[in-house]
């Protein structure tokens, strides 16, 4: 193969990319719908600078890198690249004063006004802003647009980690993960042509003020949120403090009207609760092992944490009506076919062998409904983590049943068990009482810049690279083409799959069926 070739296939990050692979980037290849694939056999180890290692049958080729400039910049603020904020002055990458890595996070992918867009929020820097990819755009200068950095009074905006498509609105629907009052959710108006209506996002109160990151809405209209915010530290871990909330608003094309946020409530054998005072009191409770346990199976409900339209504390709202919290969950989709009655979401942990609180190690759950909006259904383990898979993130579905999970261990996991992050597909199909046959797609490596932010930046840029904004799509952006309508089939020619390589060079990918094979 040829050193180009060599490039895409391994994922070797660099700006040195430009049209000619943006070219290659702009159409998906056409491959096996099934996503038959091998796999990785390890994951890379932490040292040095390691390429990203692909299981066969796949591809890749970046889309965007932090070192584009934006064709519209916001200059007087530093927002000028799609990855970096350079008010404070100094090099993009690579020096003792280098500029703040803005982390563009999750990927939503859109086909509006005939061209195929690539969304993103961005979570770090001193300010968050929205941009939109042209992946039909091969002139690097105009590939990149910022969308927002202000709110609708024109202050900056927070920094963003979750993202999603309301088609219901038409709205960019961006989750700030912070505590109250920093954090919440913010919509940002789309016309048809991908563009920003006002170039303002705009608060959402009604949904309240958390650590919110995941963020899904289901074909009712509801406004699903997952919150990953860590609670006291005790045992080398910390004690469950995050929640799974769906919100219902009053008015499905108008989230400004209010609604009621509900929290979601698993409930023992006995029928009652399990509380965030109990496991605040003992975060070494046996209720938070049997969450943890593969083949079990709990009633849950909803419970309402709020309702109304002005700014709460959806934290503790859902505390004190008693809701069930977790150990930081992050992010949730819904599985293809099943009507919306099923949402599977991943919970990271403490992410620490240090750890010696039980679900230390986080894990993928099902909650099975009727439908999206039942008052009750049950939650179970389908992914238990150990010490290879932890830290689990993001997550997409690649078909009705492989399910695609990333891992975000952090720097600290990456050094004790000498490995970088992964991403597996699960097969969800099967007995929940044996253990699910999970399939490296991807192994991580560690690109130059994150090497030197690991080992010798200021400490305000995140160190080892983190797979983040894996997302299967096919740019649908009506409501039958919400995720969880249709069966997804990758790599057909209409439905596309991204990651973002955050931290270091900020490289999103698309990853394509290897047509070489």
């Amino acid at each position: 193969m040829n050193r180009l070739q060599k490039t895409i296939r391994l994922g070797v990050a660099g700006t040195a990319l430009a049209g000619a692979v943006l070219a290659a980037a702009s159409g998906s290849a056409v491959a096996s719908s099934s996503f038959a694939i091998g796999s990785v056999d390890s994951a890379n180890p932490r040292a040095g600078v390691q390429d990203n290692v692909l299981a066969p049958g796949l591809a890749q080729t970046s889309v965007a890198w932090g070192a584009l400039p934006l064709a519209n910049p916001d200059t007087a603020s530093g927002v000028t690249h799609y990855g970096f904020i350079t008010s404070p002055g100094g090099p993009l990458t690579q020096d003792a004063k280098e500029a703040f890595k803005t982390e563009p996070d999750k990927n939503v992918y859109l086909v509006l006004g005939g061209r195929h867009f690539l969304f993103q929020g961005h979570e770090g820097g001193p300010r968050g802003y929205v941009t939109r990819v042209d992946l039909d755009e091969s002139d690097p200068s105009k590939r990149v647009t910022l969308l927002a950095d202000t709110d609708a009074e024109g202050a900056p905006l927070p920094t963003f980690d979750g993202i999603t498509w309301n088609p219901f609105t038409k709205q960019l629907l961006l989750t700030a993960e912070a505590k109250y009052p920093t954090g919440g959710v913010w919509a940002l108006d789309l016309d048809g042509q991908g563009n920003a209506s006002t170039g303002r996002a705009a608060r959402l109160p009604a949904l309240g003020s958390g650590g919110y990151e995941g963020v899904q809405t289901d074909s009712a209209g509801n406004v699903w949120l997952v919150e990953d915010i860590g609670g006291a530290s005790v045992g080398g871990g910390k004690k469950p403090n995050s929640y799974v909330y769906r919100f219902r608003p009053s008015d499905t094309n108008d989230l400004t009207g209010g609604g009621t946020l509900e929290a979601l409530q698993v409930l023992r054998r006995d029928g009652s609760p399990i509380t965030a005072a109990q496991l605040s009191a003992d975060p070494a409770s046996g209720d938070i092992a049997a969450l943890h346990t593969r083949g079990t199976s709990f009633a849950t409900t909803w419970v309402t944490a709020h309702a109304g339209t002005g700014l709460f504390d959806a934290t503790a709202s859902a505390a004190a009506a008693d809701a069930t919290p977790f150990k930081r969950p992050e992010n949730g989709v819904f599985r293809p076919g099943s009507g919306f009655g099923e949402f599977y979401f991943t919970e990271t942990g403490d992410t620490s062998t240090a750890s010696t609180l039980p679900g230390a190690y986080g894990g993928v759950f099902r909650l099975a409904q009727a439908g999206p909006s039942a008052g009750t259904g049950r939650l179970s383990p389908v992914v238990v983590g150990d010490r290879a898979h932890n830290g689990l993130d993001n997550i997409s579905f690649a078909t009705r049943d492989r399910l695609l999970v990333v891992e975000d261990a952090g720097d600290g996991m990456h050094a004790q068990r000498n490995a970088l992050d992964s991403g597996f597909v699960v097969d969800v199909r099967g007995d929940d009482h044996k253990a699910r046959r999970l399939t490296r797609w991807l192994a991580e490596g560690r690109d130059a810049s994150a090497l030197f932010d690991a080992t010798s930046s200021p400490g305000y840029n995140d160190g080892d690279n983190e797979i983040t904004g894996i997302h299967v799509s096919d740019g649908d952006a009506s409501v039958s083409g919400l995720l969880g309508a249709r069966l997804p089939q990758p790599f057909d020619g209409q439905w596309r799959v991204f990651w973002t390589q955050q931290h270091g060079d900020n490289v999103t990918w698309e990853v394509t069926g290897d047509t070489r094979r």
